[in-house]
């Protein structure tokens, strides 16, 4: 009798633990299918926005018009038109997808938090592909490379000419932008101001509301050539391998290919280069 109450208890012991095992395998199962569903879920999000671009017929651009040659205002057969290679580059991307362009100018730091809720398409602004950007939005390939620069007033050459020199100043530098964080980390101690548009920290410049201001190389020619008081500082700052790039919503990978593919055919072409060297001309 005691013997037989045994085998019952091991033979429902190994039922639940078939049972078990079951269960375990129905669970795996039920989790490769939500992943998978994760995935296509993130695919069909890409396809999508690109979908919704060529279906509306309209690609909405970012960008912060106040970075010359890379964007700007100028007046063209009197009307104020917002130019640059940026913009350039904004053209060639909305006409390889067959759609037209439209341009929202705002303050730089309000560029990804409009990406994000969707107010713009895509941001071109000489912005950064910083690891801390990407966190927030995807990139696109490095479309440009350029120097960062120091800009100062004529009249304080010899006074600011390294790094050192330049040490417990007040910099300003664009808000959000790889430059501000440039002035906080390598000028120490410096009393940084942070202002939305490269026109207003200029102006602080010329005001001495500050002593320098750091912007990216052709930024800072394009001010120093329309500023006869102001000049590009003999100090070296940054990483010359930073470049710019263009920002989408995360998961938008088909939209990330278009672009990288008009990238591509672009410098291919040497077009960039044109674009630049025109906005160049046209910042003049």
């Amino acid at each position: 009798m005691i013997k037989n109450k045994k085998m019952k208890a091991i033979v429902f012991s190994m039922i639940l633990c078939v049972g078990a095992a079951f269960v375990g395998c129905g669970q795996k199962a039920v989790n490769t299918q939500a992943n998978g569903k994760q995935a296509e879920s993130k695919t069909e999000k890409g396809a999508e926005k690109l979908d919704k671009i060529k279906k509306t017929g309209k690609l909405v651009l970012g960008t912060c018009a106040d970075y010359p040659p890379y964007e700007f205002h100028k007046m063209i057969d009197g009307k104020d038109t917002i130019v640059g290679f940026d913009i350039e580059i904004a053209k060639a991307i909305a006409n390889d997808l067959g759609v037209e362009l439209e341009i929202k100018d705002m303050d730089f730091d309000g560029l990804i938090p409009s990406l994000k809720t969707g107010k713009v398409d895509i941001l071109i602004s000489g912005m950064t592909p910083t690891e801390e950007r990407a966190k927030q939005v995807d990139f696109s390939k490095v479309y440009y490379k350029a120097v960062q620069n120091v800009l100062i007033r004529k009249e304080d050459k010899a006074k600011f000419n390294t790094v050192e020199s330049l040490t417990g100043k007040k910099v300003g530098a664009q808000t959000a932008s790889v430059q501000e964080k440039i002035a906080k980390e390598e000028l120490k101690d410096a009393n940084v101001l942070s202002l939305g548009k490269v026109t207003d920290l200029v102006l602080s410049l010329k005001t001495k509301k500050v002593d320098a201001v750091v912007v990216e190389g052709p930024v800072a020619k394009a001010y120093a050539d329309k500023n006869s008081d102001v000049i590009i500082a003999d100090i070296k700052v940054g990483n010359p391998d930073d470049g710019s790039a263009i920002a989408v919503q995360k998961g938008n990978t088909q939209l990330i290919e278009a672009i990288n593919k008009t990238i591509d055919k672009l410098v291919t072409e040497g077009k960039i280069d044109e674009f630049v060297a025109k906005a160049n001309e046209i910042a003049e």
